[in-house]
């Protein structure tokens, strides 16, 4: 994929990695989607980036989905890129998972990222091809504790994505999951918890915290190269 001159939707768009991989798309070239929920930042954010347009979404909500890539396809003409990156933790052990919450989590980390496949994949095989990139998670490799329903989504997005790889070689449609580890980003601030928090036991020393901007390098790469998985880290691969 030669990504100057391309369109592209970034999801969970107005910060962390979602904010760095638009600006480096942008960078490089493309006229970038900014997809959120916060109106204000994506504004504040598409200021910056030329040719970018903002499309206030809730990515929990199917119909909202729908509606976005239909007004980015109708905004620039074609979609080229889909970054999935929207999502939100949960920190819960097993016994304190709470039915409502993992309802919550499961519709914007599973169901919204499937819905804009589902969505943009005519359009991308009407073209002639197109790229795919879901962010998942590290704990989607790890059996950490109180991240069960988490990474066990995390986990269910790796399995459709590589399955929509296979299915879509045909159609020149490349669908790749990238894998960060722990990044500098509002994240944790935003993790719903139920029960007590989990603990970190690593002996006091906390593991190096990436910036957002080495995913955005990742997510680019996969757009590119077309690989299936990309690691933030190598000691991640399976």
């Amino acid at each position: 994929m030669n990504i100057k001159g391309s369109v592209a939707i970034v999801t969970g768009a107005s910060s962390g990695i979602g904010e760095a991989t638009a600006r480096l798309l942008s960078k490089k070239g493309a006229k970038v989607a900014l997809v959120a929920r916060s109106e204000t930042k994506l504004i504040k954010l598409s200021k910056d980036l030329p040719d970018s347009f903002v499309i206030v979404t809730d990515m929990s909500r199917a119909s909202e989905v729908k509606e976005m890539i239909a007004r980015v396809y109708k905004h620039f003409g074609r979609i080229d890129i889909l970054v999935n990156n929207a999502g939100r933790g949960y920190d819960a052990g097993m016994e304190h998972i709470e039915l409502n919450k993992l309802h919550e989590l499961f519709d914007l980390n599973y169901i919204g990222p499937l819905v804009a496949m589902q969505t943009v994949i005519p359009i991308m095989r009407k073209q002639g091809g197109g790229v795919i990139v879901n962010i998942s998670s590290g704990t989607a490799l790890m059996a950490l504790p109180h991240m069960g329903a988490y990474s066990s989504l995390k986990r269910a997005l790796v399995g459709l994505s590589l399955t929509a790889r296979e299915e879509l070689k045909k159609d020149h449609i490349s669908v790749s999951v990238v894998y960060p580890f722990m990044t500098d980003t509002n994240f944790e601030k935003n993790t719903m918890q139920s029960g007590p928090p989990m603990q970190w036991e690593g002996g006091g020393i906390m593991p190096k915290i990436d910036p957002p901007e080495l995913i955005a390098e990742k997510v680019i790469d996969a757009a590119i190269s077309g690989k299936a998985e990309l690691f933030a880290h190598e000691w991640m691969k399976k």
